[in-house]
């Protein structure tokens, strides 16, 4: 199980989880537009990219940089769903 996570491949499993929800709200046509959708997911890829990138030992710069994405795309998020 150590060696599950340390590789990354409990985040790849998380991503491919997150990218069938996607598939599945665009297949049933929910969840709004596309734009809607992107938003609303991209924060939470983001956040697992950097937690990826730390879980397999990658440099600082591969980490801080999804994870400060993720903040704009969460604030457009929520500023369009105010709107």
């Amino acid at each position: 199980m150590e060696r599950f996570f340390r590789s990354g491949q409990a985040v790849d499993l998380i991503l491919a989880v997150i990218a069938v929800e996607f598939l599945a709200l665009t297949w049933l046509r929910r969840g709004g537009s596309l734009l809607a959708r992107v938003l609303a997911l991209g924060p939470g890829v983001m956040i697992l990219l950097a937690l990826r990138g730390a879980l397999t030992g990658a440099s600082w710069p591969w980490i801080a940089l999804p994870l400060a994405a993720s903040f704009p795309i969460h604030l457009t998020d929520v500023i369009r769903r105010k709107l």
